[in-house]
C-alpha cells in the first residue's frame, strides 16, 4: 500500500471525527483539543531530547493539558494567572535538579519547557476558547455557528496546505529556505495564500452567512500567511533536531504536530482577530 493511499485512509476516518467534535463542541471538542495538545507537546519535548537538552517534560506536557482544562472551565484570565504559577515552577525545578558538573544548560532547559507550554499549551487553548464563542459572541449568535466557524478554520488550513503542495510540485522554482524546508516554494506559499483566502471567503457565503466578511477575509489572511509560517516554524524544530517527523504516531502523516502546526500557529492570531473585533 503506498504512502499516499495511506494518507487517504487516515483523513478519511479522521476527518469525520474532528468535524463531529468541532460541531457538537462541549466535552467532544475539549477532549480533542486536549489530546491533540499532550501528543504534540510529548512530540515537542522529544524532538527538544534528541538535542540533549534537559527540558522537564512531564511539567510541560501536564501544564499544558491543565491549561486547555482551565480555559474551558474557568476562562483565558485565569488561564494566564495559572502560566505566572507555571513558570515559577518551571525555574524551581530546575534549580532542584541533581548536578554533577555545574549548572550548564539551565536557560535552555527553562526556555524550552516554558515554550512547549507556550507554543502548543496556550496557543491551542485559545481554539478552545474560540470554540467557547469568546469573541464569536459578537458576530455569530449560536452554538452551531461556533462549530461551523472551527470546522471553516481547518478547511481552510487543509485546502492551504494543498494548495501549497501541488502548486510547488508542479511550479516552484523558487525555495523559502533550502536550510528549513528545502521542498516548499515560493510559488507553493503564493498558492496556499490565494486558496486559503478564497476558501474563507467561500466558507463565509456557503455556511457562515452572519459572519462580517472582514473576519473571514481576516483569518484566510492568518491562515495564508502565519498558518505557513508555523509549518515552518516546526520544519525548523526538526532540522534542529534532525528528525523528519515529530513522530510516527499518524500512519502516513508523521506526528501530531507535524499534521496540527498551522491551526496552533493560527489559533491565537484568529483569537486575537475575534477578540478585538468591532
Amino acid at each position: 500500500m503506498s504512502n499516499l493511499t495511506i494518507r487517504v485512509l487516515v483523513a478519511v476516518v479522521a476527518i469525520p471525527l474532528i468535524a463531529a467534535a468541532c460541531y457538537f463542541g462541549g466535552p467532544y471538542f475539549f477532549l480533542f483539543t486536549t489530546a491533540l495538545i499532550v501528543l504534540s507537546t510529548n512530540e515537542f519535548y522529544s524532538l527538544a531530547k534528541a538535542k540533549s537538552i534537559d527540558a522537564s517534560g512531564v511539567l510541560g506536557i501536564t501544564s499544558a493539558a491543565l491549561l486547555n482544562a482551565i480555559v474551558y472551565s474557568a476562562g483565558m484570565g485565569e488561564a494566564i494567572d495559572f502560566l505566572i504559577a507555571v513558570l515559577l515552577i518551571a525555574m524551581l525545578s530546575e534549580l532542584s535538579k541533581k548536578r554533577t558538573e555545574g549548572v550548564s544548560g539551565a536557560f535552555v532547559n527553562i526556555g524550552t519547557t516554558f515554550t512547549g507550554i507556550i507554543y502548543i499549551g496556550l496557543f491551542a487553548s485559545m481554539l478552545t476558547a474560540i470554540r467557547m464563542r469568546v469573541g464569536l459572541e459578537k458576530v455569530l449568535t449560536s452554538d452551531m455557528q461556533a462549530g461551523l466557524f472551527i470546522i471553516s478554520i481547518l478547511a481552510t488550513i487543509w485546502i492551504c496546505d494543498s494548495a501549497a503542495y501541488f502548486a510547488g510540485m508542479s511550479f516552484g522554482k523558487h525555495k523559502v529556505s533550502k536550510f528549513v524546508s528545502p521542498n516548499k516554494s515560493w510559488e507553493g506559499a503564493v498558492a496556499g495564500f490565494v486558496f486559503a483566502i478564497g476558501t474563507a471567503l467561500a466558507a463565509r457565503f456557503l455556511v457562515l452567512p452572519d459572519l462580517p466578511i472582514v473576519v473571514a477575509l481576516g483569518m484566510g489572511i492568518i491562515v495564508g500567511t502565519f498558518g505557513q509560517a508555523g509549518d515552518f516554524v516546526e520544519s525548523l524544530f526538526k532540522r534542529d533536531a534532525a528528525a523528519k517527523d515529530s513522530s510516527s504516531i499518524i500512519p502516513g502523516h508523521g506526528g501530531v504536530l507535524d499534521r496540527f502546526d498551522s491551526l496552533i500557529f493560527s489559533a491565537p492570531l484568529i483569537y486575537l482577530l475575534l477578540k478585538y473585533f468591532k
